[in-house]
């Protein structure tokens, strides 16, 4: 039962980090995957793919998605997970929700990073079709730093490029880099950048969650992007604040993410509410929902439980999301209608 009576969106959602443990189970027993712990049903698996005590630092909470990963190297686990996602997210009152995921993480066993954006919109497809397109939903494809820009730079380069060609199939709405931060700096990837602003591409990009707002600066002049993943460091930059705010930047925050990873020390500590009030255009998230173990429902009563968020700001949250959606005005325009009851 949903908590919130209004629309819910959400930026900020990676596939892998979206997996319930059932299907884990199932793709993992049907493909003769070793499981962890040598569980033997979904419930002794929770422990392995779901936070817990055990998440001490950011390495053991990256631990969680090497059985989604392992599990993920074919086309029929990356359909039927994502389809899967698309029909919870309609179940949880979505109306608009960007899904992201890495088509280079999944040829360890000879599928293609085109095979694997391809999978993921069939299975995005099936579950518009089953939810009567009830929810629009967007597919990006994320770069990966995973160390120094050369260690997968042709990868990289495969993904920015496939990320234009399917942008002109309607496919894919944007291009984006995930992974570690602080192993580089981000102008080591600004050719991916270039590749995805000169073929006409959307963009977003992960920075400033684990390190300082001078990454954030470089998405925001170097590479244009009108959108950051996470983000919340920027508190550090009052002037990168009010810049963002001119250049019509919005943050993809993801609060229970940032207190799992340990780069805000709690709920209480998270700079979301400032940065609202300050004026600049912050989103809500679950980053991976699963493996978080939170819904977007459950960030909302996080907000408003520690940091005094009331209904309308929410509410008004959803409606920055919205405006940095990546579908067309027309789609936009009829989103925000859905949203006029509750301001």
């Amino acid at each position: 039962m949903q908590r919130y009576p209004f629309p819910k969106t959400e930026l900020h959602c990676h596939l892998d980090g979206a997996i319930l443990p059932q299907t884990l189970f199932e793709l993992a027993t049907e493909r003769g995957l070793p499981l962890p712990g040598n569980a033997k049903n979904p419930e002794e698996l929770t422990p392995f793919v779901v936070y817990g005590p055990d998440c001490v630092s950011v390495n053991t909470y990256l631990e969680r998605f090497e059985l989604p990963t392992q599990i993920l190297q074919d086309k029929e686990a990356l359909e039927r997970c994502a389809y899967e996602l698309v029909v919870r997210l309609h179940d949880l009152g979505h109306i608009y929700t960007d899904i992201r995921f890495a088509p280079q993480l999944h040829t360890r066993r000879g599928m293609t990073q085109r095979e694997a954006i391809e999978a993921v919109r069939a299975g995005i497809d099936r579950g518009l079709e089953e939810t009567s397109h009830e929810i629009v939903i967007g597919l990006i494809v994320c770069c990966m730093c995973v160390g120094t820009a050369d260690l997968n730079h042709e990868a990289n380069l495969e993904t920015a490029r496939l990320a234009v060609e399917y942008h002109d199939k309607s496919v894919v709405q944007a291009m984006d880099l995930a992974g570690a931060e602080g192993f580089c700096h981000l102008t080591d990837f600004a050719d991916l950048f270039e590749i995805a602003n000169k073929g006409g591409c959307p963009i977003t990009c992960h920075a400033g969650d684990s390190q300082e707002p001078v990454e954030i600066r470089t998405a925001i002049e170097v590479f244009g992007s009108k959108r950051i993943g996470h983000g919340h460091h920027i508190i550090n930059d009052p002037q990168l604040i009010e810049e963002a705010k001119e250049r019509g930047v919005t943050l993809e925050i993801c609060p229970t993410s940032n207190v799992q990873c340990l780069t805000q020390p709690s709920y209480e500590a998270h700079p979301i509410k400032r940065l609202f009030d300050m004026g600049l255009h912050v989103t809500v998230n679950t980053d991976n929902p699963v493996i978080a173990g939170v819904t977007v429902e459950d960030e909302y009563d996080h907000l408003k439980e520690s940091l005094g968020f009331t209904d309308k700001e929410l509410v008004r949250m959803n409606l920055y999301a919205i405006d940095v959606a990546f579908c067309s005005e027309e789609e936009k325009a009829r989103l925000r209608e859905k949203f006029v009851p509750y301001l």
